[in-house]
């Protein structure tokens, strides 16, 4: 267009000098005027034209200018049929006229010469509304109402209408908060990201979107998603990597795909990575009641064996009303901090009491009885031909087995007519032979006291019933038990 124009600053100058001819031409008629007849006058008579203009810019003389407006009514018509929308149409650049009295005429080609420039040179422009982004981003709407129409679709993507009027009107009256409910969450504010300006502007009319346009391109960064079509060979992962997005990114896009889907050829995906030119802002408070988790406490004690615990105290959560405020950006939380808290209940917390006394792994040389009572049933000796290597002890208080000395476990198992059997070597030159158990609590490497459980009496292996068969060794060498066993 400025091309266009200043290729007319030469007609310009031309319309000048013409003006200038046609000023000395109106002077000299003036002067033969006076020695003409009123009846030569009366047959000339004076006619109006108009100089044209375009942004100051000549155009041509006409003699018509209702022909010009009906030029630029047509223009507008046609571009609103060719639209189909409601715009505020006009004609730009600004067409201006000056009008003059001569006795010359203007030729019907004269005046189509100039209403062809001016279909040439005038375009038709939207009267719309800017929203600048920041001043960086700009949207086109067809008027204000359609912009802060804009402005409140964005923020009605997160919140409610009812909730966005309750807060409008709370900004606009200055009102005081009531106190949070147990278990309400309410709405403190509703904000773009970024600043919003908005400003009247002509525009090409195939610039001005429609209110739904505007929303999605500011949500979205875009009016169009990009489609893929699947190919031969395909996975989800590479089709990802190859538009520059994770799959995670790839699912989000596309609703009902997952990582174990079964892609067909020719089946479109949206890979359009979204993103946003404005965000939506929503602040929130909520007041719930909570637990307050108990502390784990341990007190450690001397006398108790180490791997020994035992609970001293049993912990119980307490409670309190905790009120939170909650930031969240486009429907995904950024920042939730306590702001209040009321306690209800202290929590009580929980102790263990562990123990930290070493398992001496050596004996003392002297034997505790290895059951809960009971008496001797068989003693060491000859019996039904062969020796017997041990003696047994049955009928006990009750069926624990326990280790006659300090020391540390050299076999726990099966053992073939032993049936379940342990073996603690003393560290000392002893070991104690523990037999025909229904069930071993120890295992392979691991130091056991005096006095402790090793496992529970039974008739494993081969036994005529429920018993201990109990053998000391020294040295390698069987002793008889009754001599040690204190």
């Amino acid at each position: 267009m400025n091309n266009k124009l200043n290729s007319l600053s030469k007609l310009t100058r031309n319309a000048s000098r013409n003006l200038k001819k046609t000023a000395i031409s109106t002077v000299a008629f003036a002067t033969l005027a006076f020695g003409m007849s009123a009846h030569a006058l009366a047959e000339r008579s004076l006619t109006t034209v108009y100089y044209v203009y375009v942004d100051d810019h000549y155009i041509g003389m006409v003699n018509d200018k209702e022909e010009i407006d009906k030029l630029v009514e047509d223009k507008v018509h046609n571009t609103k049929d060719s639209l189909n929308n409601q715009l505020d149409l006009t004609v730009g650049p600004e067409i201006t006229y000056i009008p003059e009295q001569v006795f010359s005429s203007i030729s019907k080609q004269d005046n189509q010469e100039v209403m062809e420039k001016l279909d040439e040179l005038l375009s038709i422009e939207a009267v719309a509304t800017e929203l600048t982004i920041d001043e960086d981003t700009s949207v086109f709407v067809k008027n204000r109402e359609a912009a802060e129409q804009v402005l409140d679709e964005l923020k009605l993507q997160y919140v409610t209408k009812e909730q966005l009027k309750q807060i409008e009107k709370r900004k606009a009256e200055k009102e005081a908060l009531p106190a949070l409910k147990e278990n309400e969450t309410r709405l403190i504010d509703v904000r773009l990201s970024k600043n919003v300006s908005i400003l009247e502007k002509k525009v090409p009319p195939t610039q001005v979107l429609t209110v739904s346009e505007a929303v999605q391109y500011l949500l979205k960064g875009t009016l169009e998603e990009k489609k893929y079509k699947v190919q031969e060979g395909d996975v989800l992962g590479q089709i990802a990597a190859d538009h520059e997005m994770s799959l995670e990114q790839l699912l989000s896009l596309n609703p009902g795909l997952t990582k174990e889907s079964l892609l067909k050829i020719n089946q479109e995906l949206n890979i359009t990575v979204v993103q946003p030119l404005i965000e939506v802002i929503v602040e929130k408070e909520t007041l719930v009641k909570e637990p307050i988790p108990y502390q784990k406490e341990v007190v450690e004690d001397s006398s108790m064996y180490k791997g020994d615990t035992k609970i001293k105290q049993e912990g119980k959560n307490g409670s309190r009303e905790a009120t939170y405020k909650i930031s969240e950006r486009n429907g995904v939380v950024l920042n939730k901090e306590l702001s209040d808290e009321t306690v209800l209940e202290q929590p009580i917390p929980h102790i263990v009491i562990k123990g930290t006394k070493v398992i001496p792994s050596r004996g003392e040389g002297s034997f505790a009885w290895p059951a809960v009572g009971g008496y001797i049933s068989s003693k060491q000796g000859q019996r039904w031909g062969k020796l017997h290597k041990g003696i047994d002890i049955a009928r006990p208080s009750n069926r624990t087995i326990k280790a006659a000395d300090n020391g540390k476990i050299k076999f726990a198992g099966w053992s073939g007519g032993y049936g379940n059997k342990v073996v603690i070597d003393h560290q000392n030159g002893y070991e104690t032979v523990y037999a025909h158990l229904s069930s071993i609590t120890v295992n392979v490497g691991q130091s056991v006291s005096k006095g402790s459980q090793i496992g529970v009496m039974g008739s494993t292996g081969n036994s005529t019933g429920v018993h201990l068969h109990f053998e000391i060794y020294k040295n390698g060498n069987l002793v008889n038990p009754l001599d040690y066993i204190r």
